[in-house]
């Protein structure tokens, strides 16, 4: 049903390759002649898509942007909006920002993977203007900002016909913030790449391994709970990443944390494979490293809530800590180290997740969405 139609996917960039652009790229993987419509790619950071039809907007000609897209935030509706999308039936967008705001046809089907309601307007949005409270003109423009970019977010969000979503913490703000329903589909994992290692799991018991976290050095991850809870127990830390926060997370870590910066994917795994247990201490939409760690049999240490919930079983695949603070990850790393793990059992709990999983599901769910559109269009 769905091969004779005209597809298009969409999705808000293409900078970096991440949980969301996984997303993408499977679904780039079910429609491989479906072009993707974005603000911004970098070929360089997305090697992926090396083979797409990737079309960019006008803001890929201003110096920088690729780098520092999150700047052209208060651009991005007007580029949606202006994209051409009548001759497709079916348009599939991928957003956590202003890609579900595109303009479609009546008679074409509109369905959203929204990672997220836009946080920097809903509920993350006082943590972003507090960002700027050193800077009095930047907190003058970014509050009206804010306040249009929000009404307008409010807007786009009924021009979407179905909505899917990563997690039920994310069905519900959608809820909230949007009023809409959605169905949960689950992103998928790389289980062929992220498998467990042998040799690593009978070093796990030593003193030697080292706890790891990875992601985005960027306030909300908290990284700085997982250095500092390390130095107190005095427990290595590997951690993966580059971002902002490199500077002050290496002036309170002592000598057992070691900064890897960006690595490749070989040696991610290989990190996953050998570490005594991942630290998860942010509070999440969904969380794809931690599937990433216990894929390769590597239990969690996460904060208990969010997306995190819905994937780290407690007591098999990890453990929960209550409060972001230094004292309660403390308290969950020496409850983790008093446990026997069972490196075989946590890598079984994530083979729901695979990637063949979700194209399966996304297919079916499309092929019904396309059904019931054609059956009130008449």
């Amino acid at each position: 049903m769905l091969d004779s139609l005209k597809i298009a996917i969409v999705c808000d960039w293409l900078t970096v390759f991440a949980g969301g652009e996984r997303v993408i790229y499977e679904m780039h993987q079910l429609f491989p002649r479906a072009p993707i419509y974005t603000t911004l790619y970098n070929k360089k950071k997305c090697p992926e898509f090396a083979q797409a039809d990737v079309r960019q907007s006008w803001l890929r000609f201003i110096p920088g942007a690729k780098w520092a897209h999150r700047l052209f935030l208060p651009f991005m509706p007007l580029v949606f909006e202006r994209l051409d999308l009548s001759e497709y039936d079916l348009v599939l967008s991928s957003s956590h920002s202003a890609a579900k705001g595109i303009l479609t046809q009546p008679g074409t089907l509109h369905v959203t993977y929204c990672h997220s309601p836009m946080r920097y307007v809903w509920d993350h949005s006082h943590s972003y203007q507090n960002q700027f409270r050193s800077f009095l003109p930047l907190q003058i423009l970014y509050k009206p900002l804010l306040h249009r970019i929000r009404l307008w977010d409010r807007l786009a969000a009924e021009r979407v016909d179905r909505y899917l979503t990563n997690s039920k913490y994310v069905a519900a703000r959608i809820q909230k913030y949007y009023h809409r329903e959605s169905e949960l589909i689950a992103p998928p994992v790389d289980l062929s790449f992220f498998v467990p290692d042998a040799e690593a799991q009978r070093m796990r018991t030593t003193k030697k391994m080292a706890y790891l976290a990875v992601g985005r050095l960027i306030p909300y991850k908290r990284f700085d709970l997982a250095v500092k809870a390390c130095k107190k127990l005095k427990r290595p830390l590997h951690i993966v990443g580059e971002g902002p926060e490199l500077g002050r997370l290496k002036k309170l870590a002592g000598k057992d944390v070691v900064f890897l910066g960006k690595i490749s994917d070989e040696d991610l795994r290989k990190e996953y494979q050998k570490a005594k247990a991942l630290v998860f201490p942010q509070l999440e939409d969904f969380g794809i490293v931690p599937l990433e760690a216990m894929a390769c049999g590597t239990p969690v240490i996460a904060y208990g809530k969010g997306g995190a919930l819905e994937t780290v079983k407690e007591n098999i695949s990890g453990l929960f800590f209550d409060e972001q603070t230094e004292d309660s990850l403390v308290k969950a790393i020496q409850k983790f180290e008093k446990k026997k793990w069972d490196e075989e059992k946590i890598s079984d709990s994530v083979s729901e997740f695979s990637s063949a999983r979700f194209r399966s599901a996304l297919r079916h769910f499309l092929e019904n969405a396309w059904k019931e559109h054609r059956e009130v269009l008449g």
